[in-house]
C-alpha cells in the first residue's frame, strides 16, 4: 500500500519545552512505512502491556494501579471535550457481572482534523496496545474501534494490524499466557458527521440510524447494547502505553498542570506547511505556527483553534495564547479536536461563516427541532448577507437564533453550529455590517 506522507510533518521531531527536549510520544520514529508489528515491537511496542500483565519480569500492575497512573498523568480526552481520562475510566463498574464494552471513537469528521486517521495509518499498534491496557484497567473483555467510513484504506490498515496482534498473542484468549482475555474488532461507519457524537456512534454500531441518545442514562451505565461502556478518542488511547512505561508524573511534566503530555494538532488553512504536529500542551501558538511554515498569502487575521465548531479568535488574541485546554478556553474558544484553521487577511469572514453554516445544516440529523430548523435559518441568513440581500436587523436575528439553538438540543451539534456564528459576530461584526450596507465584501479575497 502506498502511504501519502504529504501531511505528515512531526516525525521524530523533538520540541524544546520548559528548558528540556520532549520527544513525540505517538509519532516518534515513524517514516510511514514501518507500521507493522515487527516495527512497533522494535520501537518498544507492547512493553506496556507486558508490564501490566507481569510478563516483563515484574510483578505486574493491578487495574487500580493502571487507573491511578492515568489519573496522575492529567491525560484529557483528545477527541474534543477534554474530560480527564483516568476519571472517566473510574466510572466503569468493574464488579458488574455481565458484559461491558470499550469503544474507540475514530469517526474523525470534524472539518480540518486529520490526526486520528494518521495515527491509525502510521502507528495502528499503539492504539491496539492502548485499548488493551484500558480494557484491562476496567475489566472489559470486548472492544470496538469505530472508524470513519470515508477513510476505508485506514480501516483496512487497522484490520491488518489486528490480525498481526492476534497472531502474536497480544489479543485473544489468555494474552501472553496470562489470565487476561481481550477481543478487539474494527467497525467502519458511513461518513456521517453526527456519528462522532458518542451515543450516535453507539446507535450506529448497533446497526441503527446514527442519532444521539437522550442523556441520562450515560454510556458508563447504559452504553453499547445497554451495557456499561467507556468511549475514548483514538489519540487518547495512543497516549496510554507511554504513560504506563514512563509513569503518569513524567507524562504530566511533558505538558503543564491539568494539561498533561503532548497533543497532535492538525494545522490547516493559510499556512505554508500544513500538517500534523505533536507538541507539548502549553506550547505557544506562535511556535506551532512557525512549525507550520508561517502564514501563507498575507498577514494572520484569525484562527479557529479546535476544529470548525470552535469559536474563532482574532490574530491578536491567538498570538498571545498557548496551546492547551485552559488557555484556549480562557481566550474564549476551545481546543476541541485539535484542528487549527489559520486564516489570512484575504479571507472574508462572511464567506467563511457561510461555508461553516452550510456544513452544519447539512450534517444535522434532524432529531431536534432547534437544530433541524435553526441550522437552516442560520445558513439562509448568512447566504442572504453574502449575496448582497442582507438587512440591518439580520445581524441581531442571527445572534438570537444561535442563542436559541445553544443548550436546547440532545447533542452538541446545535452548539457547534451556533458558536461559530456568535464568535464571528463578536469579533468581526463590522465586516458583516459592511456586507449589509454596501452589498459587497470589503475584503478582496483571493480564495
Amino acid at each position: 500500500m502506498v502511504v501519502d506522507l504529504s501531511r505528515f510533518k512531526a516525525t521524530g521531531r523533538e520540541t524544546c519545552f520548559h528548558g528540556k527536549h520532549v520527544k513525540p510520544q505517538i509519532y516518534a520514529g515513524l517514516d510511514g512505512s514501518n507500521w507493522r508489528l515487527q516495527d512497533y515491537v522494535a520501537r518498544g511496542g507492547y512493553t506496556a502491556l507486558k508490564k501490566i500483565l507481569g510478563k516483563d519480569g515484574g510483578a505486574g500492575l493491578t487495574p487500580d494501579q493502571v487507573i491511578a497512573e492515568v489519573k496522575a498523568s492529567a491525560l484529557r480526552g483528545r477527541g474534543g471535550a477534554g474530560f480527564p481520562t483516568g476519571l472517566k475510566w473510574s466510572f466503569m463498574p468493574r464488579a458488574y457481572p455481565g458484559p461491558k464494552y470499550l469503544v474507540c471513537n475514530s469517526d474523525e469528521g470534524e472539518p480540518g482534523t486529520c490526526k486520528d486517521r494518521d495515527i491509525l495509518m502510521y502507528n495502528p499498534h499503539i492504539v491496539i496496545e492502548g485499548m488493551a491496557i484500558a480494557a484491562y484497567a476496567m475489566g472489559v473483555k470486548t472492544a470496538y474501534n469505530y472508524i470513519h467510513g470515508e477513510i476505508f484504506e485506514v480501516y483496512e490498515r487497522f484490520e491488518e494490524a489486528l490480525e498481526e496482534a492476534r497472531a502474536a498473542g497480544f489479543l485473544g484468549d489468555k494474552i501472553l499466557g496470562s489470565d487476561y482475555s481481550f477481543q478487539l474488532h474494527a467497525h467502519h461507519g458511513f461518513g456521517a458527521y453526527i456519528c462522532g457524537e458518542e451515543t450516535a456512534l453507539l446507535e450506529s454500531l448497533e446497526g441503527k440510524k446514527g442519532q444521539p441518545r437522550f442523556k441520562p442514562p450515560f454510556p458508563a451505565s447504559y452504553g453499547l447494547y445497554g451495557k456499561p461502556t467507556t468511549i475514548n478518542n483514538t489519540e487518547t488511547f495512543a497516549a496510554v502505553p507511554w504513560i504506563i512505561n514512563n509513569g503518569g508524573q513524567a507524562y504530566l511534566e511533558c505538558g503543564k498542570p491539568n494539561n498533561g503530555g503532548t497533543k497532535i494538532f492538525s494545522v490547516v488553512g493559510d499556512v505554508n506547511a500544513p500538517g500534523n504536529f505533536e507538541i507539548p500542551l502549553g506550547t505557544p501558538f506562535s511556535t506551532l505556527l512557525e512549525m507550520a511554515g508561517g502564514v501563507k498569502g498575507g498577514a494572520l487575521k484569525a484562527v479557529i483553534p479546535g476544529g470548525s465548531s470552535a469559536p474563532v479568535l482574532p490574530a491578536h488574541i491567538m498570538m498571545a495564547c498557548t496551546m492547551d485546554y485552559d488557555a484556549i478556553a480562557k481566550a474564549g474558544s476551545m481546543l476541541g479536536s485539535g484542528a487549527v484553521i489559520v486564516m489570512n487577511d484575504t479571507r472574508c469572514m462572511v464567506k467563511s461563516l457561510l461555508r461553516l453554516s452550510y456544513f452544519y445544516q447539512h450534517e444535522s440529523c434532524g432529531q431536534c427541532t432547534p437544530c433541524r430548523e435553526g441550522t437552516g435559518w442560520l445558513w439562509r441568513m448568512v447566504d442572504r448577507i453574502e449575496h448582497g440581500k442582507g438587512r440591518p436587523e439580520d445581524l441581531d436575528i442571527l445572534d438570537n437564533v444561535a442563542d436559541n439553538i445553544k443548550g436546547r438540543t440532545i447533542c452538541a451539534l446545535g452548539d457547534a453550529a451556533a458558536m461559530p456564528v456568535q464568535a464571528m459576530l463578536k469579533h468581526f461584526r463590522d465586516e458583516f455590517a459592511y456586507h449589509v450596507e454596501h452589498k459587497t465584501c470589503r475584503v478582496k479575497s483571493t480564495a
